[in-house]
């Protein structure tokens, strides 16, 4: 079935999984604390002025799905880089938690920027 909220995603998981999706959670609600929690392609997701990430626990690694655009943020990210840009913090090593609040405050800034430009209606010429 199913997961209706991030709760339901994370309560199957075993104890010491269930204890980093928590984490990887709280540390997004503190970096992001207006954005809307809800689930989305059957994982966790946050919005605020659009998608900002999504996570999901596989076999050994916590998967982070933020595009990265800002270079310096990139450099940093660079060692849990996936396949199409996807990031993969392994479960059997220390999750970069100040790195998940750099890129979810850059993903705040980037969906403002977007959410600027939206919504203007331009004059018509008469």
């Amino acid at each position: 079935m199913a997961p209706r909220n991030i709760d339901d995603y994370i309560a199957p998981f075993p104890p010491s999984v269930w204890a980093i999706l928590k984490k990887v959670r709280a540390t997004v609600r503190k970096a992001a604390p207006g954005a809307e929690e809800r689930i989305s392609y059957g994982i966790p997701a946050f919005a605020l002025n659009g998608i900002l990430v999504y996570f999901a626990a596989f076999k050994k690694h916590i998967g982070f799905y933020p595009p990265v655009r800002d270079p310096k943020l990139r450099k940093a990210v660079a060692v849990y880089t996936g396949e199409k840009g996807n990031l993969r913090f392994p479960l059997d090593k220390p999750v970069p938690y100040a790195l998940i609040t750099r890129i979810v405050r850059s993903r705040i800034k980037e969906n403002k920027g977007k959410a600027g430009g939206k919504g203007k209606k331009v004059p018509r010429r008469r």
